[in-house]
């Protein structure tokens, strides 16, 4: 029997070696033995430690939250995971399904995913179990304006421009992209914990901020009233029930957590919100639409253990939604790898703060793996070029120009 399961790793081993056209994998095999995967194509070079053949089986059977499983268990090392999800993701195409997870088991996680649709109850129970993990946790690995959405450096990123200024760049960004004047009215949805309304408030802007966050509800009112600004009032409201009409509306990362099935309705939100005109300024993830597919088919990593409920976008599926609402898009921009930064200085922050002894004490040694797994993962993502993040602005068309 050892030697059937042995057979049946070995042809795994051999599609993820037809699968990388670029890069490689220096992998210790359980057995003792060195294989060389790939190398035929300059690439990421990564180097993983198979302790026991049951990470294959997790990876096989589970696809990228069984390889966590793995990991978690100790059954493969790396000296920098981030290479090896780089390399994965590079490959995304040729590698097809080898890192998905099949049969029984992802029937069995879609059942117990759709249990987490973002409807209005699951929603707020979703958002409570990645946001409400306290303020006292993020503070300590945030850049100081608690943004918690990639970074815009200038070009060439250097370590010479802190993760705060490019922050505060990449909100003057969005702002630009308003093109209001003082005393406009703007509605963000999903206002984090309140760099963007109190940039906006600064402007001269006046600001409804909604989130479903109760910790970040708390925090952006003590920050508003710290900075001593009026003009930003936040709310517990989903965007389904947003009332009134603005200028312009504002959305940073929020969208990823809506799920594929409330597309429709979170656009239909934003194009109600704006007037005739009006501007809505976006920072959003997107997933290769090459793989989209097959990702939205599974559970994976991501969403089994940090984001409920969620997914990456297919820009031209979401693309055909916005314009279908009357929202006209505009100016995309990307920049993938100022999100890789991003990543980068988040977990050395989060390794310094755990280092220190400096995270909330209700957090155990498992979950300071998870969440330095994460960040890992999904630098690794961003470096690969399988997924990428974007600005763009959705200008609502003028009612005769609306579909009829």
């Amino acid at each position: 029997m050892l030697g059937v399961f042995s057979k049946l790793f070995h042809r795994l081993l051999d599609r993820i070696d037809a699968g990388l056209v670029a890069g490689s994998l220096a992998a210790r095999l359980p057995d003792g033995r060195d294989r060389l995967l790939g190398g035929r194509v300059p690439g990421p070079a990564a180097v993983v430690d198979l302790r026991s053949w049951r990470a294959l089986l997790r990876l096989a059977t589970g696809g990228s939250a069984g390889w966590y499983v793995a990991w978690s268990k100790g059954e493969w090392s790396s000296p920098d995971p981030t290479v090896l999800f780089e390399l994965f993701m590079r490959n995304r195409v040729t590698l097809g399904g080898t890192a998905r997870s099949g049969g029984v088991i992802r029937a069995l996680r879609r059942v117990a995913n759709s249990r987490r649709r973002n409807s209005r109850v699951g929603a707020r129970r979703n958002i409570e179990f990645h946001y409400d993990l306290g303020n006292d946790f993020y503070r300590v690995w945030l850049d100081p304006s608690l943004t918690y959405s990639s970074a815009l450096f200038a070009e060439p990123v250097s370590d010479a421009e802190s993760l705060e200024a490019a922050q505060a760049t990449k909100i003057d960004a969005i702002l630009d992209r308003l093109a209001v004047a003082p005393g406009a009215r703007v509605l963000e949805i999903g206002c984090g914990w309140g760099a963007f309304a109190e940039a906006a408030a600064r402007r001269g802007l006046t600001v409804d901020a909604i989130t479903l966050s109760a910790e970040q509800e708390l925090a952006v009112q003590e920050r508003i009233a710290r900075a001593g600004l009026s003009d930003v009032t936040v709310s517990r409201i989903d965007y389904r029930d947003i009332t009134g009409e603005y200028d312009a509306v504002a959305s940073i990362e929020m969208v990823e957590a809506v799920g594929q099935e409330y597309w429709p309705a979170y656009l239909a939100a934003v194009a109600r919100a704006l007037k005739p005109g009006g501007r809505a300024a976006l920072q959003y993830i997107t997933i290769d639409d090459a793989i989209f597919p097959a990702y939205a088919e599974n559970v994976d990593f991501i969403q089994r253990y940090i984001f409920p409920g969620g997914m990456l976008l297919s820009e031209s599926r979401f693309r055909a939604l916005a314009e279908a609402e009357g929202l006209e898009w505009q100016d995309n921009y990307t920049f993938g790898l100022h999100y890789a930064e991003t990543l980068r200085r988040w977990r050395e922050t989060f390794d310094a703060a755990v280092a220190g002894g400096r995270l909330p004490a209700k957090f155990d040694r498992s979950f300071i793996h998870l969440w330095r797994y994460y960040l890992m993962y999904c630098e690794g993502g961003f470096r690969g070029g399988g997924i990428d993040v974007a600005h763009v602005t959705l200008v609502k068309s003028p009612p005769s120009r609306l579909r009829v």
